[in-house]
């Protein structure tokens, strides 16, 4: 297999470009994707059995179910970020180690109705949230300390919305390919 191929495996949307200007248009549209994320994933994933939720969409990528309750965990660190930063003054998130997260029990569980009602009410949450953050909330940050870096609310958006879109899209890749790449 090519670099391409692989790198396209690996991001089969391409990799988060946050944009110079963002638009009020681009956030509505990222908090669509948001709130659409835990109905497509859930389309996505409702007729698989257990031997199909252990497809992966890459060589030594996670399996489906993996995907699913990684997006959980990394959903709900999405929402405490955004509180944190709304709540203080560009406070340091606590990063987490998702690769040791993906390898616990509940990482691993083959039923994911569970993850999926967290998904759902999780989103809800968040895009009632999005939806009422003013254009001066926007432009509150959070530091990100293993990147030494601050984010933007608003760029910050745009990240989870391709969150979203890249793990549903790895997600279809697993099934389309039946694990075999």
């Amino acid at each position: 297999m090519t670099s391409e191929e692989l790198y396209k495996l690996r991001f089969p949307v391409g990799e988060f470009q946050a944009p110079d200007s963002i638009s009020s248009e681009m956030i509505n549209s990222w908090i669509n994707d948001i709130e659409q994320f835990p109905r497509s994933i859930e389309a996505a994933t409702k007729d698989l059995d257990s031997e199909q939720l252990k497809w992966q969409y890459r060589q030594d990528g996670w399996s489906i179910k993996q995907v699913v309750h990684h997006c959980a965990d990394s959903h709900m660190n999405c929402i405490i970020r955004f509180k944190l930063a709304l709540t203080e003054d560009s406070p340091t998130i606590r990063p987490y180690h998702e690769d040791r997260w993906a390898t616990l029990i509940d990482g691993n569980d083959d039923n994911l109705q569970d993850t999926l009602y967290l998904l759902k009410g999780l989103h809800a949450k968040l895009g009632k949230l999005l939806r009422n953050i003013s254009e001066d909330q926007l432009s509150r940050e959070f530091v990100h300390p293993e990147h030494g870096k601050r984010y933007r609310l608003d760029e910050t958006i745009g990240t989870y919305a391709w969150h979203s879109n890249h793990h549903l899209a790895h997600v279809k890749q697993a099934i389309k390919y039946k694990g075999e790449f």
